[in-house]
């Protein structure tokens, strides 16, 4: 399998992804991908190999291996891997339909875009990020869960017994190195887990977000309704309509002061 051609495609996913998924990928590629490649794969090579059962009646190892190993730990991670990185591509799909859209409708309207910019996470792609998420953390899970139940739990036995047509009676089997794939599978079962808490902690931002978005936007518009509804008149005159009086004033002084105000309303008076 061509990993690097994978990490190339998942690059371009990367300028997408929100700072959790940044820390998903990079841990999906350097916990998973490079251990699968450079040491998963050597340590599961021999264990069809070197699987010894001790019986010489023919057929009874391959039933007894077929037994106790139902799938290959190397091609059900191999899957996993897959599986986890598909959802991925969802996104970069629907960025590069908005990016289409948008040229189309620049050419129709002479330069006006559609999309100030595609790659932002709102609306419909938004949806798409989001479900792609559940979907990472569903897969994971999930291959967790079939592993757990195919091996019973994730432990590998240094002795196994089987007793299934043709073997004569119970034999026992031994595997190569038990302990160092032991080790390996926790590696990989921890890493999982880790990522799926990863993709947890990015569903809970971007929910988190988009509340808090809403929430904020929803008290703007309250408060520019209620300034509309509870808009105040000035009901007072201006200052420069008034003129101040003197107390000091004596009553002819008044009476003259009077007369002026009338005068400049135009009020005549016949003395």
């Amino acid at each position: 399998m061509n990993w690097s051609g994978l990490e190339s495609l998942l690059s371009g996913v990367n300028k997408y992804s929100t700072a959790f998924g940044r820390i998903w990928l990079s841990m999906v590629f350097v916990f998973r991908v490079m251990v699968f490649v450079v040491a998963a794969q050597r340590v599961w090579g021999d264990e069809s190999k070197d699987f010894v059962c001790n019986t010489r009646q023919p057929g009874c190892t391959n039933i007894c291996y077929d037994h106790i190993f139902p799938i290959s730990h190397i091609r059900l991670w191999a899957l996993q891997l897959i599986f986890i990185t598909c959802p991925s591509f969802m996104v970069m799909a629907h960025v590069k339909f908005r990016e289409g859209k948008d040229k189309k409708y620049e050419e129709l309207h002479h330069g006006s875009h559609l999309y100030a910019n595609p790659g932002k996470k709102r609306g419909g792609l938004w949806w798409t990020y989001l479900l792609s998420l559940v979907f990472k953390a569903g897969f994971d899970a999930a291959f967790l869960y079939i592993l757990y139940r195919i091996y019973h739990g994730y432990d590998l036995p240094r002795l196994s017994k089987c007793s299934l047509d043709p073997c004569p009676n119970t034999v026992d089997c031994f595997i190569s190195r038990p302990t160092e794939k032991k080790i390996f599978m926790i590696f990989m079962v921890v890493s999982s887990v880790l990522c799926i808490m990863m993709c947890i902690c990015e569903m809970i931002y971007l929910v988190g977000k988009r509340i808090s978005k809403v929430v904020r936007l929803r008290n703007s518009n309250d408060r520019i309704r209620f300034a509309e509804q509870h808009e105040l008149t000035n009901m007072a005159l201006p200052r420069s309509q008034y003129r101040r009086i003197d107390p000091t004033l004596t009553e002819s002084q008044l009476s003259l002061h009077k007369m002026d105000k009338v005068r400049e309303g135009g009020i005549s008076t016949t003395l």
